[in-house]
Parts: structure tokens; sequence; C-alpha cells
């Protein structure tokens, strides 16, 4: 939108504005022929200075329609070409008197592709266009908003609304025609999604996991590794009575790296177990899903549980018995990649499903899972990035949310620092003295080979400073990335983690499902070409013992204000949803670790951070229509009803969290 009414001298042209409405007249018009093309070049002058304003296309029409000693207000995008000022393909348009109020003093700027301003539909066009739609159909658009709601937020008309986006008669009517667009987009994201909910809710049949056996007990009792925190005990009761109420839970289950995610997962299991059912835990690689199986087999052993694995590295006949097994009712918990989603992976009675990492699943990939049983399971996703509030009531509406806030007593804060490659020496040196103490150490990498394209550490010449500065016999290192056999990581991994090696040398293959509590030290390589919910999960891989560790950024010299503004943010805190909040505003919510796998974030006009009251406003009121009419069939919601039954004659995904 161009406020038609503020115009500017040449002589303050600033060439960083987006658009810039100059009053004048043309003079001088010539064309330039250079090789094959031909343009169009004039000189625009007011009372201050000139400027040359160019056109490629639309020669002749520019020709006949601009005459010399008319005053113009011109309009585009400034640049600076040479020693001067231009705008190339300006918009222009006869100037109304200067003492004479415009009927429409706010210009429309719509962003079309050249095939189209080719065809007169450039900012003009598209605005006549849509000034001659508007006058032809808003009088019979029907009210999309309940008119109670228009009437509590003094919201004007979606006729009015429509009308005044376009051409408002001032910017404080464009903005309130803006706030009406931004909450009824926001408003009917939050209605498809609750209604999701709220169906589910009143009309899906759920197992009833109504006992609390001696599986689940005995465990309490006799093998808990550390005392429960408060938020691990309100997290299993909200389970536990979702389990039981006869209708299928969908839960998405958030924590801060090392809360304690996993404890959880597994009483719950237990819960599944004790209730006759079998249960399964979907991780997103290998490494993780091993790590799930042996921590599950440590932590169960003694009581009469089977626990499998089924990755896509192991042999066919092992995968054979196994799924043999599994549909004979002979295995209690399986634990697997996506190798679990596959057709002949039969479960004789699933009750339960933990989904870990669970944006690293497409929605498909989980439903096939979802649809396992006859019953449709119980459904807990965990992810260990922490989503902020304003973007978990907008993307995950449709799930009941628990949130661990607490770390388990006695973890020490990591302490963050950054430095460059004038500081490796110091960092070197760190090393050792952790080293020595008996610490291991990680040291990550963003690229595997050297490439000519970006200016970046490589993990490959990366190992081989680090085998120069800390060699054989003395010290021992492990090297582990994406393109090495399963076999060949889980044998890198394995030495690392019995104290054979000092040193990890790796890529983000480690981000998750490494745990080596007497790893201290966490080296992350180019830390400026990382996202922040990256950093903190790398992060997150040491603090997992008991002593003090480190987390050191190594950045290049010259960073961008992004990149310095997240490690700072970094460096000051180890709050996971801190992190996460920063992320967002930073980054925006269509770039979160690949959250947006639903469409849900791509608004039109709305922007979830900035608009967090509406965010709030939108999903408290559908809350209070579908408490008060979970059907919507009162009258005044018959616009939201027939905007639910358009929406579901479309495959939905979204019980499937």
């Amino acid at each position: 939108m161009v406020d038609r009414s503020k115009v500017s001298k040449v002589a303050n042209f600033d060439p960083n504005e987006p658009y810039l409405v100059f009053r004048g007249k043309v003079s001088d018009m010539h064309t330039v022929t250079s090789g094959r093309t031909t343009r169009l070049e004039a000189t625009f002058s007011d009372d201050t200075g000139s400027l040359l304003l160019v056109w490629f296309q639309g020669i002749k029409w520019i020709r006949e329609s601009v005459r010399a000693g008319v005053t113009y207000h011109v309009m585009g995008r400034p640049n600076e070409f040479g020693y001067g000022y231009q705008l190339v393909h300006p918009d222009i348009e006869e100037a109304f008197p200067a003492d004479a109020p415009s009927s429409h003093p706010f210009l429309p700027v719509y962003h079309t592709s050249e095939k189209a301003k080719n065809k007169g539909l450039g900012t003009r066009g598209m605005a006549r266009l849509t000034d001659n739609l508007l006058r032809t159909f808003t009088q019979t658009l029907p009210e999309t908003l309940p008119q109670y709601l228009l009437a509590k937020y003094q919201f004007m008309s979606r006729t009015q609304a429509l009308r005044n986006m376009h051409y408002p008669p001032s910017m404080e009517v464009w903005c309130e025609a803006l706030r009406r667009e931004k909450f009824e987009e926001l408003f009917y994201h939050q209605l498809d999604y609750q209604y999701s909910r709220t169906s589910r809710l009143y009309h899906s049949v759920g197992r009833v996991f109504g006992v609390v056996g001696q599986l689940f007990n005995d465990f309490y009792s006799q093998k808990l590794p550390f005392p429960l925190t408060g938020a691990q005990k309100r997290v299993i009761k909200e389970i536990r009575e979702n389990m039981r109420s006869g209708r299928q839970m969908n839960r998405l289950l958030q924590g801060d790296v090392g809360s304690g995610k996993t404890l959880v997962a597994l009483m719950t299991i237990l819960l599944a177990l004790d209730n006759g059912c079998q249960a399964c835990l979907m991780a997103p690689t290998e490494i993780l899903a091993t790590q799930h199986f042996a921590n599950f087999q440590k932590m169960l052993d003694g009581l009469p549980i089977r626990v499998e694995l089924l990755v896509g590295s192991l042999k066919a006949s092992q995968k054979r018995k196994i799924k043999q097994q599994l549909a004979a009712g002979e295995i209690d918990i399986l634990i697997g990649t996506h190798a679990l989603i596959e057709p002949n992976v039969v479960f004789r009675q699933l009750g339960y499903v933990v989904i870990d990492e669970q944006h690293r699943f497409g929605v498909e990939q989980r439903a096939k899972l979802w649809s396992k049983s006859t019953i449709p399971p119980h459904v807990l996703v965990m992810t260990a990035t922490p989503i902020p509030r304003t973007l978990a009531m907008t993307l995950y509406a449709d799930l009941d949310c628990s949130v661990i806030d607490e770390l388990p007593p006695g973890r020490q804060p990591i302490q963050t620092s950054f430095g460059t490659d004038a500081h490796r020496a110091l960092l070197f040196d760190f090393m050792r003295k952790q080293i020595a103490q008996g610490r291991q150490v990680y040291v990550v990498y963003p690229l595997i080979n050297e490439s000519e394209s970006l200016d970046l550490k490589d993990l490959m010449d990366g190992y081989e400073s680090i085998s120069r500065s800390f060699p054989m016999p003395q010290y021992q290192l492990s090297i582990v990335h994406g393109q090495m056999a399963p076999e060949a990581k889980a044998y890198e991994m394995d030495r690392f983690k019995r104290g054979e090696t000092q040193i990890m040398v790796s890529t983000t293959v480690i981000e998750v499902g490494v745990d080596v509590p007497n790893a201290t030290v966490m080296v992350i390589e180019n830390a400026e070409r990382f996202g922040l919910s990256q950093l903190h999960q790398l992060r997150g891989r040491v603090g997992r013992g008991g002593g003090q560790s480190y987390c050191i950024l190594m950045t290049k010299d010259d960073l961008s204000k992004t990149s310095k503004q997240r490690i700072q943010t970094m460096c000051s805190t180890t709050d996971g949803f801190a992190i996460a909040e920063a992320d967002l505003k930073l980054r925006g919510p269509g770039d979160l670790q690949g959250l947006q796998q639903s469409g849900m974030l791509e608004m039109k006009v709305a922007d979830i951070v900035a608009d967090e009251p509406l965010v709030c406003a939108a999903r408290d009121e559908v809350k209070q229509i579908l408490e008060l009419d979970p059907d919507l069939s009162l009258p005044d919601h018959r616009p939201l009803l027939q905007y639910i039954q358009c929406h579901n004659a479309h495959p939905q995904w979204d019980n499937i969290s």
C-alpha cells in the first residue's frame, strides 16, 4: 500500500525505501537501443532535482499517454544507477491538483510477474481489475463471522473490510480492515483444528486403560532411576486421565533436552502393557531407535517384558522372526524407525504409540502407524524442540499438550561461549585439560567434505587437524557422519560410549539419540550456519552427567546481524523455551525445524508472532463456540459449519498428531 499523499522530493531520494512517490513533470523522452534490447528513457523533474524513468515494456503506450508539461505522480521502487537515480517501470498517472483531496490517496501495490505486466496486469492494471471486482461482487458476499463477534470486537463487515484493504480513505481505516482480516484468518485456522479435536473427543472411541497394574507399580517402586520431578508426575497424570477416559488420546509431549520425556514415555507404555496391549516407539534415526532400545532394556531388566528393535539394517531373517513374534503377541514393546510402518509389520493388539522427534516424520507416515489397530491406539508425540506458546496454540490446536518444564535435580547449567580461529589454540588447550580430567569431547562440523561453493569447515579436514593436535597413542578419536554404514557408525559410537576414544568428530548425525554422561565439551564449528533449535539440540548432548559441561561455538570473524543475535542468545540462556521464542522471532514460524508440514503457517495476512493478542482471542472464541455448540448447529454458526463441510471434503490428517 502506497500513500500517494506522502510525496517525496527528488533531492531526498532514498534507494533503501521499498516504494517512493514523486510529483513533477516529464521531459526528454527518447528510446535507446542496445543490441537487441530497446528501452524508453525519460527525465522526470520536480523543484529539487531530476531522475531517470526507464521502461523496457509498454513503450508505445507510454509514448502515446505521457505528455510534456503535464504534472504527474510517478511511483516505483527506487534504484541507484551509475551516478544517478532511476525508477524502472514506474507507475505514472496524471496528478490531481495539489490542493484537491484525492478520492483514493492510497494506491494498492500488487506484485505480479513480468509476463502479467506485459499483458497490462501490472500494479495499475491489477488495481483497475480489483476495483471492478469489488464494485461488482462485494454487495453479494456473505458475512463469514458471527454478528456477535463483529459487535464484540467492533469489526467492520466483510464487505467493508475487503474494500478498505484495497482502497482505504485513511491509514487508520486500513489498519482496522487489516485487523478484521487477520482475526478471520486466525479464527478459521483455529476452527479447523479445534473442531477436529472436539469431534475426536466426542465421537472417537479409544481403548480404556483402567488398570494401574503390577508392571507399572514394580517399575515405580524398584526400577525408577531417579525421583520423578513434579512436572513428570503432572504429565503422567494427564496421560493417565486420557487413557482411562474411553476416548482416543492424541497428546503432544514437549520438554527441554534432558527433561526426562523418555522416562515418561516408558512409564505410560507400562500402563498399556498392564491393560493387555502392545506398544511401540518410532524414532527418526537408527541411532536414536537403538539408544531407546538400550535404555529400555537397561531400565526394564528383571521385569517380565519383551522389548525388541526393528530397524532397516537388521538381517532379513532377524526381521522376519521379529514380525512373526510381534503378530503372535510375544513382543510387548517394539522400538524402531519408519520400518515400523511397513505393511507386513502386524501387531496382535496395538494399544499405544509413541512417536519421538515427531516433526521428522511426514503426516502420512504417522497415519500408517496409527492405523495398525482396529481400535485407534492412544498416541503420544514427543519433541525435544520446545515450541513457543503462540506457535503451539496455532500449530497444535488439535492436540492436548503437556509440557515438562523442570530438569532433574543435580543438572548443572551448561556454560556456553564463542570464539573464532584466533582462539583455536586456547580451545585445543581447554580440550586437553578436560580430557586430562577423564572427560570426553564432541566436535561437530556442518559438512563432511570440502565444498567449493561454501566457505565452511568440513569434517574430514577437521579430523586431520585435530589428529595432528591430539596425536595417538595419547589420544584416540572417533569419527561419525551420515554417509557411513550403520554398522560403522554404531562401532564408533560404542567406542566413544565405552570411553575408548576421547574425542568424537561428527556431523549433526549426533543431534539426537546420543547419551554419553562423561562427555562434557561440545564444540560446534561454523555455529553461525545452524539455527537456534539445532544449536540447542547439539548443546544438549553434554550436561547429561553430574559434572560441569561446556559448549563452545566457533564462528567466522564477520557475522551478520542475525547470526550475532543467534550466538548471543545461545550464550545468554539455556532455557529451551526462551530459545524457541527467539528463534520464532528471528526466522519466522515457517522455518522452525520443518514444522510447516500441515500448511498451517501459510498465512496471507496474519503473523503469529506480531499478532499474538489476536491469536489468543481467536483461539479463545473458537474454544467457547465449540463448548457451547460442538456440532455448530446454531443459526449464528451456519457459516462456520459450511466452512468445515467444505474443508472436510478433502483428505484430512488432523487426527494423526
